[in-house]
């Protein structure tokens, strides 16, 4: 790597290090993770998260291991609606197994080599009896036995952990107030501990960056109900991933009941998760919270909406004057943010196709909505598109607001850097700065 692209991405990585400091991650490592060569690295990243001042609580599965331990021991698996059947024999191997598992992480976590990532890392691992579960009991006249299911999580004494500077480390068995032990599922631990916790993020892997779409591509962002109507088509699907259906499910749960972001990200690729949290592209999916707002593309019938947003800054100065026939002809270049049908925020990508590049105009929010940081929802729209265009460079321009384009990763540039049909219209009474972001 060449110094400047390490210095570069220290530098781009810095808002989000500073962003994420403090907050509360559950980490959820599917079984499939643990198994794949890659798993190693990413401790190492869980232990890096950890450095970095967040609070982490891991949460492993045992699926795949657990099956070649019911194999290996010549025990058939049994299931109901597609859960596990925990008998007294079979309970004996997940034990075993998520035992094992449980010592490989604390292994891993504990390595303090020097040249490894952990050197000097010096991280307590707790684990304990944060859980407490029941049975799921008889359904249809099947007794599942020793499956069961989280009664309640112990928040306090894991905010005690964390805030001692530990990693809480958690498997899928858990006891009951009767002593005895359940089978759970890592996914409803970690969505049950997130929620209890009031956690920041759920991040899940699978063998896919996120979710890909019909054209092969990652979707970065998705609702609860698109999911909710993904998981309809995935179950019809025989190849479709166990654990990624119940880490979508688990999303979905965790998201209506106040986590606000789930992140999905393969483990097979090196550096997943550091990307998808310290980068402004990210890599993988992320389930976001549903909100009585929408970001879309605008159309002839919010003319008036746009306008009504507009117009108390043209009328400032701090905007150049758009006419309404002027804006019935550009409405295709905007995107707008809608709350309760009232346009609360806009914003343009003018194309400048002949120099590969975009112009990023009109961005605007409403003055009683301007504390979500909705302009950085809009220009990170307004990026996506140009980086789907296939654009090299987009600009702005601005009297106002020159600050806050450089806050995110804008450069100040002289007119000659304007795309040469931009260059002939730019008004040199007005003044304007110019600032350019490389895409």
């Amino acid at each position: 790597m060449r110094t400047t692209e390490l210095v570069d991405g220290f530098r781009h990585s810095a808002p989000y290090v500073n962003g994420h400091r403090g907050k509360t991650f559950v980490v959820m490592l599917g079984g499939e993770a643990l198994a794949h060569p890659q798993f190693r690295g990413i401790l190492n990243d869980v232990a890096l998260l950890h450095s970095l001042g967040i609070e982490v609580v891991l949460v492993y599965g045992a699926r795949p291991q657990i099956d070649e331990g019911l194999k290996a021991a010549g025990i058939e698996p049994a299931y109901h609606n597609g859960v596990r059947i925990t008998d007294e024999d079979t309970l004996k191997i997940i034990k075993q197994v998520a035992g094992a598992l449980q010592f490989d992480i604390t292994a891993r976590l504990s390595m303090s080599l020097g040249n490894t990532p952990m050197q000097n890392a010096q991280i307590n691992l707790v684990s304990g009896n944060f859980v407490i579960a029941q049975p799921l009991g008889v359904e249809d006249g099947v007794d599942f036995c020793h499956s069961g299911k989280v009664r309640r999580i112990d928040a306090l004494g894991l905010r005690r952990q964390l805030d001692n500077n530990g990693i809480v480390l958690m498997g899928p068995i858990a006891a009951s107030v009767t002593g005895e032990s359940f089978n759970l599922t890592a996914e409803e631990v970690a969505t049950q501990v997130a929620i209890k916790l009031k956690a920041d993020k759920i991040i899940g892997f699978s063998d896919t960056n996120g979710i890909v779409g019909e054209q092969g591509e990652v979707i970065a962002e998705l609702m609860p109900n698109q999911v909710e109507e993904m998981l309809k088509t995935m179950s019809q699907d025989t190849s479709a991933s166990i654990g990624t259906m119940a880490f979508l499910k688990a999303s979905v749960d965790a998201c209506r009941r106040g986590v606000p972001r789930c992140h999905l990200v393969s483990y097979l690729d090196d550096g997943a998760l550091l990307q998808e949290l310290f980068s402004r592209e990210g890599i993988g999916t992320q389930i976001v919270t549903e909100s009585a707002e929408r970001l879309r593309r605008a159309s002839i019938s919010d003319i008036g909406g746009i306008l009504n947003l507009i117009r108390p800054l043209e009328e400032q100065g701090i905007l150049v004057r758009r006419s309404r026939e002027q804006l019935e002809m550009e409405i295709e270049q905007f995107m707008l943010i809608e709350r309760d049908n009232l346009v609360i925020g806009c914003a343009a990508l003018y194309p400048f196709e002949e120099d590969n590049a975009g112009e990023f105009a009109c961005l605007v929010v409403h003055p009683d909505y301007r504390d979500a940081d909705r302009g950085s929802v809009l220009l990170n729209n307004i990026i996506g598109q140009a980086r789907v265009r296939g654009y090299g460079r987009l600009f702005a321009l601005t009297t106002r607001s020159i600050h806050w384009f450089l806050e995110h990763g804008f450069n100040i540039v002289e007119v000659d850097a304007l795309p040469n049909k931009k260059k002939q219209l730019y008004n040199y009474h007005r003044r304007s700065k110019i600032l350019a972001l490389d895409l």
